[in-house]
């Protein structure tokens, strides 16, 4: 297996302790209610921590599909996150997993800067689909975006 390493950053205009709130704390919660297309978040195993698989249901093209993140660690002190999609419609074909690291820090205007260091952990020794990263990342930014709209409408 071959590990293949993404850097991203963005900012937001929502404060960081709010935004990680949002994100980790009461995602299972909020991103239903952001996000029409999501149904459901189950947990599968675990008790909410480090371990844990979720199971996320959502529309996609008409059918109900799913996608399992397994949460790897969480560090409230510092703002940081990070899960794993091991299963489901957002895992490729190529990839036994792929990690998100997740760090929240104060960004301008009092809102937030998040860096992101995305793993992928490949079958073999084939680096990922171009195409198929690429359609990854637009569906993450526009998920973030979704939910940093509803943050602020209800805020």
């Amino acid at each position: 297996m071959a590990v293949f390493t993404f850097e991203d950053q963005t900012t937001s205009p929502v404060a960081p302790a709010t935004l990680y709130q949002a994100l980790v704390k009461d995602a299972d919660n909020i991103v239903p209610k952001a996000v029409d297309s999501f149904k459901s978040v189950e947990i599968v195993e675990g008790n909410g921590g480090p371990g844990t698989i979720k199971k996320i249901s959502f529309l996609e093209d008409g059918e109900t599909k799913f996608v399992l993140h397994k949460i790897e660690t969480i560090d409230e002190a510092n703002l940081g996150y990070s899960y794993s999609i091991v299963g489901g419609a957002a895992l490729p074909d190529t990839a036994e997993k792929i990690t998100i690291d997740t760090k929240i820090s104060d960004g301008p205007n009092g809102g937030s800067l998040i860096k992101l260091s995305i793993s992928y952990h490949s079958k073999g020794d084939a680096p990922p689909n171009e195409d198929e990263l690429k359609a990854g990342k637009a569906k993450s930014d526009a998920l973030f975006k979704v939910i940093e709209a509803y943050l602020l409408a209800n805020a």
